[in-house]
């Protein structure tokens, strides 16, 4: 496991005044990350995932949770909830087998729906990927998710139709 990038952390602020950090994820998250998943609504987590899942799995949580952040990289907004760190939101990316693309995912709890933290959290994201030397970073957005297809457009993602399934479009930005 690589060392933690603990200089990557940064306390924000939201525009409703609260206090958020935007850090790595650590491997000690892993409840914190099954109890993320299990809080979201089944349309947030299809939205995410693509398609209905009930429950995410004890070795999609340690996945998520134990990454080498290089290849593997993610980050998780944490708010202060009755005096105990709470997840959120993260935003990830996994190397792509070429090397020099990575693919992303970003997922917000659904109290915590246009805050401004998705927008932290790929910020965080993209310039890691640079850091990282990826050339391009790429995801696949349902085409009804409207509203990421907007947030993606805003971050400057150009999207491209997938011919082989009508049903979703990929978002690609030049690093």
């Amino acid at each position: 496991m690589a060392e933690y990038p603990a200089h990557l952390a940064r306390e924000r602020r939201l525009a409703d005044g609260r206090a958020v950090l935007i850090r790595p994820i650590r491997s000690d998250d892993e409840p914190g990350e099954r109890e993320f998943f299990d809080q979201l609504s089944g349309e947030t987590r299809y939205l995410r995932f693509q398609k209905w899942v009930k429950a995410v799995g004890d070795k999609l949580v340690h996945f998520f949770t134990h990454i080498d952040y290089d290849r593997h990289m993610a980050f998780v907004c944490a708010a202060l909830r009755d005096g105990r760190e709470e997840l959120v939101g993260e935003a990830r990316y996994v190397a792509n087998p070429d090397g020099r693309s990575c693919e992303f995912g970003v997922v917000i709890a659904d109290d915590w729906h246009r805050t401004g933290i998705a927008g932290l959290l790929m910020e965080a994201l993209i310039r890691a990927a640079r850091a990282h030397g990826f050339e391009t970073m790429e995801g696949m957005v349902l085409r009804t998710n409207d509203e990421m297809l907007r947030f993606t457009r805003a971050l400057g993602f150009e999207t491209i139709a997938v011919p082989e399934d009508a049903t979703i479009v990929r978002v690609v930005k030049k690093l």
